[in-house]
């Protein structure tokens, strides 16, 4: 074909119908015109295989038949399906949009929510086992407060058990030194948070062997191949005087080691009274060394003054602290919510009008009853409250946990941490969804040009069929009606 823009530009098409020949044709007659003969016809092979194509096409109207197959293809397949295609990333796009806003918000909501929990833990997070087991470190100070709070109720179990004393006096009539109401609060006033033992049997243990705290299961153990080493140094059977066992009495040093048979240096159990040389390896059981002091271990180098202690070692149990243990801490809970609901129930009572049978009934109340007013009252429940809400609290029920079950200590930073991984996953999603937004938009952007050229051919098919029915009945007007139109 000759270089003409117009030419080539008809033959880079999908496809070629019968008006594309025609337009060939035109443009051939004038870059061809030096092939024409005097008979007005043309030497040139290009110019006569279109015009041979052009006459086939017109034999029989195959060239209606085929612009009309082209023009119903386009109204019903090719421009709907381009519209629907369109739609499609349409609701693509709002349906990202909304997942990507939902997804958003539920990133911000478990991330909130993750720094709430760590905020009422009291830790940072950002290593939630190692903050988790440091919290257990706090533990004797928060004890150590909660005790001085309760010991600034003792004005407030004293009003409750003179009320209790003043309505019920049978309740409390045998007059024992030992209370009957709120019995761990005052226990707690007055020695503070001692060991359950101590609480249990009035006396105060002379040494507490408290139980081991759990460890984060990420801290690497010593490798098993390692040697042990378990502090007993060697001892040789040679008589020199590396292998004498040194019972420490004193500064004094023998040579002499321990026979065990029926003669030589014998071990003196003390139970003849009878005095050994200073020779002699003797035990000193420390029976005769007792004084009103204390007890001195001299050979060990180790006294313990006394103190009031009743020489008890407790563990177990026993050893722990009465807010550490369980069912002392449920107690404890116990007595400050019946306090509290005492408190409340005397506060309706003032605050209602009082009658002439509560005013003779008080008459000859105490005068502790008689001088508390409303505010008074309300300042005790208030007091109270604050105590128990902090023993109630989510912290402090999570570090009971912490410190009586070390699984609980895997379970809890699984779950705080999974809240964390909850959001980055949400993040991760509205990440996808924003790259799919983005997708569709991009897919709708480049269908539409592709919409309106189809649209502008198909409307130009339209006018190019018309015109040539047209012609065939003498150039009347021909209009082709239905979807095309609507399109």
């Amino acid at each position: 074909m000759p270089p003409v823009d117009e030419i080539s530009q008809l033959l880079t098409g999908t496809y070629i119908n019968y008006f594309h020949c025609i337009k060939i044709v035109e443009l051939l007659k004038v870059s061809e015109s030096a092939t024409k003969n005097i008979f007005g016809g043309y030497s040139s092979k290009r110019m006569k295989d279109w015009q041979e194509i052009v006459r086939l096409y017109e034999k029989n109207n195959v060239n209606l038949a085929e612009a009309a197959h082209l023009l119903i293809r386009n109204v019903n397949y090719e421009i709907p399906a381009i519209k629907r295609q369109i739609a499609k990333c349409q609701q693509t796009q709002r349906e990202c949009t909304r997942k990507e806003s939902e997804y958003s918000s539920n990133a911000v909501t478990f991330k909130e929510k993750y720094h709430s929990v760590c905020r009422q833990m009291g830790i940072k997070g950002e290593n939630v086992k190692s903050e988790l087991l440091s919290l257990l470190d706090e533990l004797p100070e928060i004890y150590k407060g909660i005790a001085g709070a309760i010991s600034n109720l003792k004005n407030t179990t004293h009003f409750y058990e003179t009320f209790v004393n003043f309505l019920v006096p049978s309740y409390n009539s045998n007059k024992e030194t030992t209370k009957l109401t709120s019995a761990l609060l005052r226990h707690i006033q007055e020695h503070g948070n001692t060991t359950v033992y101590q609480w249990r049997t009035g006396k105060m243990p002379l040494v507490v062997v408290a139980d081991k705290r759990p460890e984060c299961s990420e801290v690497k153990t010593e490798q098993n191949n390692e040697e042990i080493d378990w502090g007993i140094e060697a001892v040789s059977s040679t008589n020199d005087d590396t292998g004498n066992i040194d019972w420490g009495e004193g500064d004094e040093k023998t040579s002499e080691g321990i026979d065990w048979g029926d003669s030589g240096d014998a071990i003196d159990w003390g139970t003849d009274g009878g005095q050994t040389s200073s020779e002699e390896a003797v035990i000193d059981w420390g029976e005769n060394d007792v004084t009103d002091g204390g007890v001195a271990l001299d050979s060990s180098g180790i006294t313990l003054e006394d103190s009031g202690q009743d020489g008890e070692v407790i563990s177990g149990p026993d050893a722990e602290t009465l807010m550490d243990t369980t069912q002392t801490r449920n107690l404890l809970i116990d007595e400050l919510l019946e306090l509290q609901g005492f408190l409340r129930q005397r506060l309706v009572e003032m605050k209602s009008d009082s009658d002439v049978l509560s005013a003779n009934q008080f008459a000859s109340a105490p005068q502790l009853i008689q001088m508390q007013s409303v505010e008074s009252v309300k300042a005790m429940e208030s007091a109270v409250t604050d105590v128990l809400s902090t023993l109630t609290s989510m912290k402090m029920h999570n570090l009971f946990l912490l410190k009586t079950s070390p699984r609980y200590l895997d379970r809890l930073a699984d779950s705080l941490q999974q809240k964390l991984k909850v959001s980055e996953k949400l993040v991760a999603s509205s990440k996808v969804m924003a790259e799919k937004r983005l997708a569709a938009s991009k897919e709708q952007i480049d269908l539409e040009p592709k919409l309106e050229v189809i649209r502008s051919k198909t409307k130009e098919l339209q006018g190019q069929i018309a015109g040539e029915i047209s012609k065939k009945y003498k150039n009347r007007p021909v209009n082709i009606m239905g979807e095309i139109n609507t399109m």
